[in-house]
């Protein structure tokens, strides 16, 4: 009789241990987070020096046009009017093995004479925010370990999370 609840409790640890044993795939919830419309809210340039911040910009602030940056399930993207300009580039897009950084291969057209007019703008981007309901992410030289005497650029982008409507 006494050996009934220990046979219990014995079956009932190896289940746990059973199922808690089983391979869990994919625990990440930011895809999920990064998949829909994302509105430009505002563009900051900031130039350093090693990490002395020396100029703070912002851009865009006489364009009229909405900029959406739009990720998808399939790990594919668009980013429309880019720049303030009527076009609309396409890519896919991934993300690195610890979810910090984004990879896009999306090329856009630019103002930029040097670039010879396009960029891949989001070719490695630093995810510096994301939740619900905004996306903030830096491209530019946004490598960890940089030189005290290195000049450096860093674009931020900060986009608002865009309500789906239906259609009708």
């Amino acid at each position: 009789m006494k050996r009934t609840p220990l046979l219990f409790f014995l079956f009932l640890i190896s289940i746990a241990l059973i199922v808690n044993s089983c391979k869990k795939d994919n625990l990440s919830h930011i895809p999920g987070l990064l998949a829909g419309n994302w509105q430009l809210a505002s563009i900051t340039v900031t130039n350093y020096v090693g990490d002395a911040q020396v100029s703070l910009d912002t851009l865009n602030q006489t364009c009229q046009d909405t900029q959406l940056f739009t990720f998808n399930a399939d790990n594919s993207c668009s980013y429309t009017n880019f720049q303030c300009r009527s076009d609309t580039a396409k890519g896919r897009w991934s993300l690195t093995a610890n979810k910090l950084f984004l990879i896009s291969d999306m090329v856009c057209k630019d103002t930029t004479k040097a670039s010879g007019g396009t960029s891949k703008p989001f070719e490695n981007t630093k995810i510096v925010t994301l939740g619900n309901y905004s996306l903030v992410l830096e491209t530019g030289d946004v490598e960890p370990n940089y030189s005290a005497t290195k000049k450096r650029r860093i674009m931020r982008y900060g986009f608002i999370r865009q309500k789906v409507t239906a259609t009708q």
